[in-house]
């Protein structure tokens, strides 16, 4: 009989799920609160709520259902929060959006016909709206190395270095490049750092709701939530043997997303990428053990959590250019993602090329963010292609 792995293995491979979870894409969280109208303040205590919150759904799911599941922040929700900018109402507005968003993967997991009906949008119009959001943020490396060279460089240089030798710390050690770039700047310029910006704390938001703010924030960060993440974080699973149970995982997340929201969080999903880390053979060779990993992906972004105003002093002290290029490069296989999926279908093609444009183009209409207009103008292009047609 083989001797089983230690349980070491399982437990190491949570951990390492979370650091690149975590280090990935953190930039593009503070990138996005602040874009809508976050302080610094408040963008950190959001990176506290949602590491405690997916933290917890992970030992949550993971523990009750002895699988690897576990639970991510939305990185495309984040991206289309920088994207969107500030809307009318400012943050608490925002914050109300978070909610409403939480309401709705709630109701998901509540009224199946909701998630029916999310499914019926054409999955080249969804991910060519994420495509058109993400454009601008993926531009950012390249204008950084023009902005600011011997900052954004180095960064540059890493993550191509090790997209090539470890492709999975490539976006890790950028950032930790980026984090050199910023203690040298910091020296050089002998600039103080206050140490209240190091501990973590909760800044709490009394929301308030608006139209806009609904329509423009909530509906396109529930769509792409869903689409990007909790759709294909299921078929990953599926794939490695394992059947997330729907309901729960909704009821979680969604649970998860509206107690963080007037923290500052915007969402928490199921991990799509970094869900294979925890939930493949490498994890563990059993996979009746595996669901260790979960947990430890869990405990570990509790730990994260207490260092997270740490990063988000980094991005603040940051010199121009450094860490946008960072989030950009976090999110170039998300953009190469979604347009080869928007893309694939030529029958598809035109209408998923006016939502790209339109996403991309970043236009504000009636208080009303260009992800929305992205998805009414897709859609109307291609029912007018498609109309009478069997």
């Amino acid at each position: 009989m083989p001797t089983a792995a230690p349980l070491s293995r399982p437990i190491l491979a949570g951990i390492v799920t979370a650091l690149v979870g975590f280090t990935s894409s953190f930039a593009v969280v503070l990138t996005g609160l602040g874009a809508v109208g976050a302080t610094p303040v408040q963008a950190a205590s959001g990176l506290l709520a949602l590491s405690v919150a997916m933290g917890l759904a992970c030992v949550v799911l993971a523990w009750r259902y002895r699988m690897p599941i576990t639970v991510a922040w939305s990185t495309p929700g984040a991206a289309l929060l920088a994207a969107t900018g500030v809307v009318e109402g400012g943050w608490p507005a925002t914050v109300g959006a978070f909610l409403v968003a939480a309401a709705l993967i709630l109701l998901t997991a509540l009224w199946p016909a909701l998630g029916a009906l999310i499914a019926r949008i054409p999955p080249s119009i969804a991910q060519a709206m994420l495509a058109g959001v993400l454009l601008p943020l993926c531009l950012a490396p390249v204008t950084g190395i023009v902005a600011n060279p011997w900052g954004v460089v180095p960064v540059v240089l890493t993550w191509l270095v090790f997209a090539r030798l470890a492709p999975r710390w490539a976006v890790p050690l950028a950032f930790l490049a980026a984090a050199v770039v910023v203690t040298v700047s910091l020296i050089q310029e002998g600039a103080p750092v206050d140490a209240g910006l190091l501990v973590p704390r909760l800044e709490l938001t009394a929301p308030t709701f608006t139209l806009g703010a609904m329509i423009g924030v909530a509906l396109p960060l529930f769509i792409v939530t869903m689409a990007s993440q909790n759709v294909p974080g299921i078929a990953i699973m599926r794939s490695f043997g394992y059947e997330v149970p729907w309901r729960p995982a909704m009821l979680v997340t969604g649970l998860g997303t509206a107690l963080g929201a007037t923290a500052g969080g915007h969402a928490i999903n199921l991990a799509a990428i970094s869900a294979a880390l925890a939930a493949s053979p490498d994890a563990d060779p059993d996979p009746r053990r595996r669901w260790v990993a979960g947990v430890s992906t869990g405990a570990s972004y509790l730990v994260l959590g207490g260092f997270s105003a740490a990063f988000a002093a980094l991005v603040l002290l940051a010199p121009d250019a450094v860490i946008p290029a960072v989030a950009g490069l976090a999110l170039f296989g998300a953009f190469g993602a979604s347009v080869q999926q928007a893309i694939d279908d030529p029958g598809e093609r035109i209408p998923a090329v006016v939502t790209f444009l339109v996403a991309a183009s970043g236009i504000s209409l009636l208080g009303v963010s260009a992800a929305f207009w992205a998805l009414v103008a897709g859609l109307l292009v291609r029912t007018a292609l498609h109309l009478g047609k069997h």
